[in-house]
Order: structure tokens, then C-alpha cells, then sequence
């Protein structure tokens, strides 16, 4: 799940703490280094009223001094930043105001890998493409038809800040979600600072949450479904990322049979595709399409463009053995497909 830094906020990179000590706690070394800027915000406003009266007399290197600890206080009472440690390294979790709101991010690697809206839109997804996957229920009148329900279980494989599976769940309370995610400490920065806390507590059953690797539990879920010790899925949804690039053990045609094989006849597999080259280069969307339908008699691609938050085109593909229809499904013939890909 990722968005890049936008070029229209200035192409600024994600500030890292290169300076967190080995061992810290997801958000406890920026806890600390906050706690730290309020002090000195305290010290500087004593310090500014005294140089009003003693700047004129001050030798020049107090000055400085007083100047510097201006500067970081400003910086600790105004810029809302916590250092993380994940095991893809360093991320930054900090607030921004766009478009008037107040938006929270989690960064990495020159990316904005997840966001929320911060206070009463909390559970709405900020990114396009996550609230493109909510596409899967224009399908939920023929599913019901076919299967005698609605979509009612899901798999999501990439938690990161849980943007869509809160929404999902607080909007569809019939919905039950297992969510993969390979790293725990993504999942606490997800319950610390983007509200996954407290849909667990509102979804109680419904959500599941699951420290794996995507690929490996496709492949255990399959099994399982197989031998009939657990319930398919209704539709399986993909948005997992290593930085800009996608994780190509979930994108090839044995990954998309392991998908396959946890749906229910009719299920939905959705993955999310980022275009490269600020939307002119368009070989894996066609690679992508190539390799699910080699695995799905359907394949649809629906574009997911955020202008706000991204230089580049993402797509929503959706693939089954059901012929669905979706609004806003793009065209293609036989031309656009590209290669399949393979492990």
C-alpha cells in the first residue's frame, strides 16, 4: 500500500531520525524526543521575554544559543512527527493539513505507505485506490443470486495503517475480514495512531488480524479450504508494496492459483496496480492483467487516480470466474496484454 510523495507538495522526502537508538519501541523514541521539544518550549518562551530586554548586551554566542533553542522548540511544538522502527527500517508517522483537513501518514521510503484522516473521518480512506476496493460490492447482487449471500468474507493481504478494512468493516456490518500483514510492528503503529484499536473493539469477531507473509498464507489457506477445514473466501483483496515496487511473489500466475484456490465459486481477487514513469509506462498493469487471466476467466481494470497524493496512475484490477460489471471498467483487447509473470 503505498502513495508516493507527491510532487505538488514540494517533492520533499519523509523526514527520518537517524538518530533512534537500536531497540525502540515503535514510537517510543519519538515519544521521548517530543517530550523533549515541549521542555525546550517552556525554556525558549522564558528566553525569548529575556532577550527582548537582553539581546543589546548578550555577548553574540548566547545569542546563538537562545536563537537555536527557539528554532527546536518551534520544531517540537509544531511539527507532529514520530519515528518508528519496522523491520523494513526506519518510517516517519506525522501529521499533515491537506486541503483543510488534518491527515496522518505513515513514510517510508520515499512513500506515503498508509494515511487516515484524523477525528470524526477517521475510518475513511484518504488514498483513491483504497476506496476503489469498495467496487467489490457492485458485484454483491449477482454474488447473492449465485452463492444465496452477499459478499460477507474477505481477505486482505497488506495491513499497514488498515486504511480500507476499517472502512469496510464500520460500513458493512455483515462483513467479516482476516487481514495478512508480514510485520508486527506496522500493526502497532496501526493501532497507535490510526485507529486500529478502536475498530477492534467495534468489530470484535469480524476482524482477524494475522502476522505472515502474504504469499506463504495463500498457499495454507488453499490447503485448508481443500481438505475442508475452513470456509472459502468471497473475495480476496491485494495491496501490498515494498516501497514503490509490489511484491512480485503476489503477482505472478501461482500466486494468483493460490488466490483462486481460497475463493468461493464466483469470488472476487482485487489487486492494486501503480502505473511508473508518472503514468506513461504501463508494462506491469499490462503484465498484471496478462497473469490473472491466465488464472481468471474475467478481468477488469478500473483506474484509481489520486492527483492529490501521487505523481503516478493507479488501477484497481479485478478478476473472477463470474462475469461482473463495474462502472468505470476500462476496455482492452487482446493487444494489451503484456507477459504473464511467473515465479
Amino acid at each position: 500500500m503505498c502513495e508516493q510523495v507527491p510532487e505538488q507538495q514540494g517533492g520533499a522526502r519523509p523526514d527520518v531520525c537517524e538518530g533512534a537508538q537500536p531497540g525502540c519501541v515503535p514510537g517510543s523514541c519519538a515519544e521521548a524526543r517530543q517530550g523533549a521539544f515541549r521542555t525546550l518550549g517552556v525554556v525558549a518562551a522564558v528566553l525569548v521575554v529575556a532577550a527582548a530586554f537582553q539581546a543589546a548586551v548578550w555577548p553574540a554566542e548566547v545569542t546563538a544559543a537562545v536563537a537555536v533553542v527557539v528554532v527546536l522548540a518551534f520544531l517540537g511544538l509544531h511539527v507532529r512527527s514520530r519515528v518508528v522502527r519496522t523491520q523494513a527500517g526506519l518510517a516517519v508517522v506525522r501529521d499533515r493539513r491537506i486541503h483543510g483537513e488534518r491527515v496522518r501518514v505513515l513514510a517510508q521510503g520515499g512513500v506515503y505507505q498508509s494515511a487516515t484522516y484524523v477525528g470524526e473521518r477517521r475510518f475513511e480512506p484518504v488514498f483513491a485506490y483504497q476506496r476503489a476496493f469498495e467496487t467489490m460490492f457492485e458485484a454483491e447482487g449477482a454474488f447473492r443470486a449465485v452463492r444465496g449471500h452477499g459478499i460477507r468474507r474477505v481477505l486482505a493481504i497488506g495491513g499497514g495503517g488498515y486504511a480500507w478494512p476499517k472502512y469496510a468493516l464500520t460500513q458493512h456490518a455483515e462483513l467479516a475480514m482476516d487481514v495478512v500483514e508480514i510485520d508486527p510492528a506496522v500493526t502497532e503503529v496501526a493501532r497507535r495512531w490510526f485507529y486500529l484499536g478502536e475498530v477492534e473493539a467495534l468489530a470484535g469477531e469480524r476482524l482477524s488480524l494475522i502476522t505472515a507473509e502474504g504469499r506463504a498464507y495463500l498457499g495454507e489457506a488453499a490447503d485448508r479450504v481443500a481438505r475442508g477445514e475452513a470456509e472459502p473466501y468471497d473475495a480476496i483483496v491485494n495491496d501490498t508494496f515494498v516501497g514503490r515496487e509490489p511484491v512480485r511473489a503476489l503477482a505472478t500466475v501461482e500466486a494468483a492459483r493460490a488466490a483462486k484456490a481460497c475463493l468461493a465459486p464466483g469470488g472476487l481477487y482485487l489487486t492494486n496496480v501503480v502505473s511508473a514513469g508518472d503514468g506513461g509506462d504501463l508494462a506491469f498493469l499490462r503484465d498484471e492483467v496478462a497473469t490473472l487471466s491466465q488464472v481468471f476467466v474475467c478481468v477488469s481494470v478500473i483506474p484509481a487516480t489520486d492527483d492529490t497524493w501521487s505523481g503516478e496512475d493507479n488501477y484497481l484490477v479485478i478478476a473472477s470466474d463470474a462475469d461482473y460489471a463495474f462502472a468505470g471498467a476500462i476496455p482492452y483487447d487482446t493487444d494489451f496484454l503484456g507477459e504473464p509473470l511467473r515465479d
